[in-house]
């Protein structure tokens, strides 16, 4: 018998002349639009640009001096991926269940933590004075991995899930080096080191966790800092390194970044298609009636309580046929990324949205402020990247700033507290900046109408240029910086009746840095979280 190898699935199916291994080659057809290369970004298909249901009105438009261009409108986000549906106990069945199931989740917490404190010494063991860690790891200690690949089976199953259902079978390394999963809970990375073994991509946070950063170590995890763009580089480099070479594990990546509830598909990270490589995807699917196994807006330790008091919870595993890329498509990893993520959707037969993890965070955000109905502030974030290039972090700062003008319990703000926001008083001009935004004509917006027109002034070519030309026609003395008085010199034209306090409320907020003078870094900082701001200063002298 062969000696067993860690990066072998535990399960082996026998290859049969009668099914053979199924393999698609996608190609790009000849007139495929490939604009959506552009963006970096996987998008569906199915997201773009509405109707505003009425005429644009260019002459009132209070940014026609950046540019006559219309600013795109996307229709209201009406789903939340991220919502656990079951999140509490509901139901005289689910509290009798949860008492019945009691004594049998004390022998299943001790199963858990036997099962983990077993795998736990099993991997230290492994990585005792092995220092090479940039090679595959010696076949002796993946021999001794093997105990904490069937720990891990027992903690899949101290935690309800006594059978898995499976369904098709995961390809050979050779043939497939790349699998991508939709991501529901923290059981699936469980299931796939148990089964495959593989290399992950996972978060650098995740290397200091108790136990797990141990046992992911030994999966030669790649780490990737999600904010630094010079970590997403070495990430894909990793990546490529070690998806050509046979003796490392296959690499599993969850491409989604994040939970969702599996209700529909969020974008697509590139990382896992940048190198090119025939990817395999799996499905995974957990069918419940009155338990939502999703890891979404409900505590660890409630989750884990929930599936020890179950009787059984049912998963199901579904291995696709792999895409191998044609040549142009080795190139593209936008349309394999588009090609993967469809045949995932249609397997799960749920719809793909432009939401990303960067929704999570605006999700968290209004959470940790305490605003009512969170999931009012989600925006799609993988589209505004596309279409604005606006990080995470510029997001929740311009939430910040939405947050700052009072919404109500529907998410939506209204003129007179946009512009105490703003430190703005009504007037003309002032008034045709809100109606910018507010697209539907209703008397208010929402974030996500604030977030889009903010993105479209601050990606105008003539932005930065009139920001300095505002700096400069302001600083009338020349001395490098804007005082209160030529403050209130310029915005007289603007804004008329301005009295101390509201040119006092104005300066206060261009001052980024609070050392009451107004420098150059100081306006262009401002101005870049406040765009909007630009319009009560330029219709004068803006660049032609």
């Amino acid at each position: 018998m062969a000696d067993p190898d860690l990066s072998s699935p535990l399960i082996h199916h026998q290859p049969s002349v009668d099914q053979p291994e199924v393999v698609i080659s996608i190609g790009v057809d000849d007139d495929d639009d490939d604009s959506s290369t552009d963006s970096g970004l996987n998008l569906p298909a199915a997201v773009g640009v509405v109707s505003r249901g009425f005429q644009f009105d260019h002459r009132n438009n209070p940014y026609g001096f950046l540019s006559e261009t219309e600013p795109p409108v996307l229709g209201p986000t009406t789903v939340d991926p991220f919502r656990n549906n079951t999140p509490g106990v509901f139901g005289l069945y689910e509290a009798i269940k949860i008492v019945i199931c009691l004594p049998i989740a004390l022998v299943r917490l001790v199963l858990f933590g036997a099962s983990l404190a077993v795998g736990y010494l099993a991997t230290k063991l492994a990585l005792a004075g092995w220092k090479d860690k940039e090679n595959p790891m010696p076949l002796w200690r993946c021999r001794i991995m093997w105990i904490t690949r069937i720990c891990t089976r027992c903690i899949l199953f101290s935690f309800g899930y006594q059978w898995i259902r499976r369904k098709g079978k995961p390809a050979r390394r050779e043939i497939a080096p790349i699998v991508v999963s939709n991501h529901v809970s923290y059981i699936e990375p469980i299931f796939y080191f148990y089964e495959l073994s593989p290399t992950i991509v996972a978060s650098e946070s995740h290397d200091s966790l108790p136990f797990v950063g141990t046992i992911i170590r030994a999966m030669q995890v790649i780490y990737v800092n999600r904010f630094s763009q010079t970590s997403r580089k070495n990430a894909v480099h990793e990546i490529k390194r070690k998806a050509s070479c046979d003796r490392f594990p296959r690499l599993l990546l969850f491409p989604e970044g994040t939970t969702t509830n599996g209700k529909v598909l969020i974008s697509f990270q590139l990382g896992a298609f940048i190198p090119g490589y025939p990817i395999q995807p799996v499905v995974v699917r957990y069918p419940h009636v009155h338990f939502d196994q999703s890891w979404g807006n409900i505590s660890l330790v409630m989750l884990m309580f929930r599936m020890f008091t179950q009787f059984h919870n049912f998963m199901e595993v579904e291995y696709l046929p792999v895409i191998y890329p044609s040549e142009k498509q080795k190139q593209n990893a936008v349309r394999l990324s588009q090609k993967t993520s469809q045949a995932i959707a249609a397997s799960l037969n749920v719809v793909q949205t432009s939401h990303s993890y960067a929704d999570l965070m605006l999700l968290n955000k209004a959470t940790e402020l305490k605003l009512e109905n969170p999931s009012n502030y989600m925006v799609e974030m993988a589209k505004v990247e596309s279409l604005f290039h606006i990080s995470s972090l510029e997001a929740t700062r311009f939430l910040d700033t939405f947050v700052s003008m009072n919404p109500d319990s529907s998410g939506r703000v209204r003129l007179h507290d946009f512009l105490w926001g703003l430190r703005l008083k009504p007037c003309t001009l002032s008034k045709r900046i809100f109606e910018f935004i507010d697209v539907e004509k209703v008397g208010s917006i929402t974030f996500k109408q604030f977030l889009f027109a903010s993105g479209h002034v601050l990606t105008q070519p003539l932005f930065q240029q009139t920001c300095e030309l505002v700096f400069s026609h302001c600083d009338r003395d020349g001395d490098g910086y804007i005082t209160i008085q030529e403050l209130g010199d310029a915005l007289k034209n603007t804004i008329p009746n301005l009295n101390k306090a509201d040119i006092q409320g104005i300066y206060n907020l261009l001052d980024d840095d609070q050392d009451e003078r107004i420098s150059q870094n100081d306006l262009l900082t401002c101005l870049r979280r406040n765009p909007l701001l630009i319009a009560i200063f330029a219709p004068d002298f803006a660049p032609t």
